[in-house]
């Protein structure tokens, strides 16, 4: 039977046909659907972990027990996790342990464009890349093989394309698997000095291993064409360089680390001029070069952002792909927040307060981009606490600033934050913005809603008790869409000599059980085109002939917009 599934889901698919029964994740554009589909098979136990790190040492455990185990992110989520993977390389696998990374070219929801082939290599586990949902499906049975039998972890490196591209999946059955009896090893599994100095002695074997299983490993495939040009792809790339360059010859690499050098060398052997075409850096690349080989890459190629058909056809073949333009511009569509957002009404009490907003990763991001205009650095995940102590001990009379950081953010590494401020007796103000849901990833619950996976009932933290624990004195909560309310505890807040912490607490506008009132509407003839609620950025308010109005099909009833009017123009329905 043949499915039409995206990447992730074939992942997904691959992990129950191969006998995985326990996956631990953090979600992360784009590897979210993996374990979103992965829960739905009951063979499989899946999980959301705080973080990373996490989701990676408890899929180790479960290896550890002799069990199939996998971990979504990713990939600036490698970076959190990366503590136990060097280590697990070391260590290596019981049962399979498969680690999902999916990275970004072209930054469509991440911080920076990393490739996390660079921590492979680092950490020296193989990495195992496909370039369909057939593959993805099919080459993670081949990593659990991989694993296994190499006693290693395996990174399983998707890109944005790959994961969310569909294309048609053959499905096979379930091979139930034993776990491996549990052996009490201690030289493996305790990596005190003495015992890891024998053990890297032994990751550098396997390395030489791996690289000579992949010499013949099913994962990588010449396709002679024409040997005028040859093309040495990975991934994505692939799917390209076939539609874009038709007959030439192909060595598809399915393993990226270790690379097989003498199929390398035959390959490039027999073609008159070699590109390597890899997104991101030049990994393949730098390795073709350093055995000998000459080959066109980084320097035809950009180095930043996705490639594509047309890019692959005119740096080779010189050619333009043809293409039909509508002749007229089109206006840009940036990102804003949803109409009824929560965290609309913080950052516009934020701004007209003018203070120093130190920001974090989530939906709330957007809070930098105009009108909203209020945030002043992002990082990455937590950094806006720990940033924010910094920045006032330097600087001790900035007083008027905050740390803006989401609720399953706060959870995945703010809390270390919130401690630090209080044990070195730092005077920071933390707004905690508590939308009850992951949000920008796809509404994924977390340990602070009180929801597994499964939206079976569990224990929630309990923030404002989880704050006075780490000794933040003063803990408040309000409800951001109360203007006023917010902006009098923010000012009450900031004028202490300790820290404190703000719990800005309203569910997010799209959730199912929120329920919304009517939508408002502009009365033309009581508003002058002051344009204050212009100032909001909602994106169902807008100007007509100088006058406010309001999109029905947009507008939730939230009615912030009308706490700013002064003239009574927006008003509910009736």
């Amino acid at each position: 039977m043949k499915e039409l599934l995206i990447g992730n889901a074939a992942v997904a698919r691959g992990l129950y046909e191969s006998g995985c029964k326990y996956v631990s994740s953090y979600p992360g554009t784009p590897s979210t659907e993996i374990t979103e589909e992965a829960v739905k098979y009951k063979e499989i136990y899946a999980e959301w972990a705080p973080n990373e790190k996490v989701a990676l040492e408890s899929a180790a455990g479960a290896s550890f027990a002799g069990a199939r185990a996998f971990s979504a992110m990713k990939h600036v989520g490698l970076n959190v996790a990366a503590d136990p993977l060097y280590t697990m390389s070391y260590i290596g696998a019981s049962g399979g342990l498969v680690i999902g990374v999916a990275d970004d070219p072209g930054m469509f929801s991440s911080q920076n464009e990393q490739d996390t082939r660079r921590h492979a290599i680092a950490a020296k586990v193989p990495v195992v890349e496909p370039s369909d949902s057939q593959e993805c499906k099919d080459f993670v049975g081949i990593a659990y093989e991989i694993s296994e039998r190499f006693d290693t972890p395996v990174i399983f490196r998707l890109t944005t394309r790959v994961s969310h591209a569909r294309s048609l999946v053959e499905l096979g059955e379930r091979t139930e698997r034993e776990n491996i009896p549990y052996v009490k090893e201690v030289p493996k599994r305790v990596m005190m000095p003495a015992m890891a100095q024998k053990r890297h002695l032994f990751v550098e074997e396997r390395t030489r291993q791996l690289a000579e299983y992949a010499e013949t490993s099913p994962l990588n495939r010449v396709e002679y064409g024409d040997t005028r040009i040859g093309v040495i792809c990975n991934g994505i790339s692939y799917q390209y360089v076939r539609e874009a360059l038709g007959d030439v010859s192909v060595l598809k690499l399915g393993m990226t680390y270790p690379l097989p050098d003498r199929l390398l060398t035959e390959f490039a052997s027999k073609c008159e001029t070699v590109y390597v075409v890899e997104e991101l850096d030049g990994v393949i690349e730098e390795h073709c070069r350093a055995i000998g080989l000459s080959v066109h890459g980084k320097d035809v190629f950009p180095l930043c952002g996705e490639y594509s058909q047309g890019l692959i056809r005119k740096v080779v073949l010189g050619e333009e792909s043809r293409t039909v333009s509508v002749g007229d511009t089109l206006p840009g569509r940036p990102p804003v927040l949803c109409p009824g957002c929560p965290h609309r009404g913080l950052f516009y009490t934020l701004k007209k307060l003018g203070v120093y907003v130190s920001g974090d990763i989530g939906c709330y991001t957007l809070g930098a981009v105009a009108p909203l205009g209020a945030v002043d650095t992002v990082v990455c995940m937590g950094a806006s606490i720990s940033a924010l102590h910094g920045f006032q001990k330097v600087e001790p009379d900035k007083r008027k600033a905050v740390a803006v950081i989401g609720d399953s953010t706060f959870i995945h590494s703010g809390i270390t934050g919130l401690i630090d401020i209080a044990y070195n007796k730092g005077f920071a103000t933390v707004i905690v913005l508590d939308n009850s849901i992951t949000g920008m990833t796809g509404h994924q619950n977390n340990p602070a809603n009180g929801y597994t996976i499964y939206n079976d009932p569990t224990a929630a933290v309990d923030l404002e008790a989880l704050a006075k624990a780490c000794g933040i004195p003063s803990v408040r909560v309000t409800d951001p869409n109360d203007l006023d309310g917010t902006r009098t505890v923010i000012e009450e807040e900031l004028a202490r000599d300790c820290p404190s912490l703000i719990i800005a607490r309203r569910p997010c506008a799209l959730l199912k059980g929120v329920k919304h009132s009517a939508p408002l509407h502009a009365d033309a003839g009581k508003c002058i085109g002051c344009r204050a609620c212009m100032q909001l950025g909602c994106p169902a308010i807008s100007l007509s002939a100088g006058k406010a109005s309001i999109d029905p099909t947009l507008c939730v009833g939230c009615g912030v917009c009308a706490g700013l009017c002064r003239f009574g123009a927006l008003k509910g329905g009736d």
